[in-house]
C-alpha cells in the first residue's frame, strides 16, 4: 500500500521557519520525482516546489529565496525547509510524488494527506 506522510506543520510568526517532511511507503523513492503544493483557504491547490530524481529543484516564484526542497533516498523522505514564512503562505502542504516527470498537479500518482501551515502574528 502507497502511503505519504507528512509531519512537521504548525502555527507560527511571520519571519519564524519550519521544516516539513513527508515519508513515503510502498514505491520505489528514488525513482520518483517528489513535489511539494498548498492550498491557502478558499483558493485553488498551487505548486510550491519540485525535485527530480537526479535532485534538481524548481520553485514558484513566491517561495524563490525563501523555501529549500530536498530529499533523502535512505529516508524515502523529501523535505520542505520554509525560512521568512510570510501571512500569505498559510495553506494545507501536500507533497506528491510521481513515477515519471510531471509538470502539473494531474501528473503525479500519490498524493499525502496535507500538513496545516499557519502564519499569523
Amino acid at each position: 500500500q502507497v502511503q505519504l506522510v507528512e509531519f512537521g506543520g504548525g502555527s507560527v510568526q511571520p519571519g519564524e521557519s519550519l521544516n516539513l517532511s513527508c515519508e513515503v511507503f510502498g514505491i520505489l523513492f528514488s525513482m520518483n520525482q517528489m513535489g511539494w503544493y498548498r492550498q491557502p483557504p478558499g483558493k485553488e491547490r498551487e505548486w510550491v516546489a519540485t525535485i527530480t530524481i537526479g535532485g534538481s529543484t524548481s520553485y514558484t516564484d513566491t517561495v524563490k529565496g525563501r523555501f529549500t526542497i530536498s530529499r533523502d533516498n535512505a529516508k524515502n523522505t523529501v523535505y520542505l525547509l520554509m525560512n521568512s514564512l510570510k501571512p500569505e503562505d498559510t495553506a494545507v502542504y501536500y507533497c506528491a510524488a510521481s513515477a515519471v516527470f510531471a509538470s502539473v498537479a494531474a501528473q503525479y500518482d500519490y498524493w499525502g494527506q496535507g500538513t496545516q501551515v499557519t502564519v499569523s502574528s
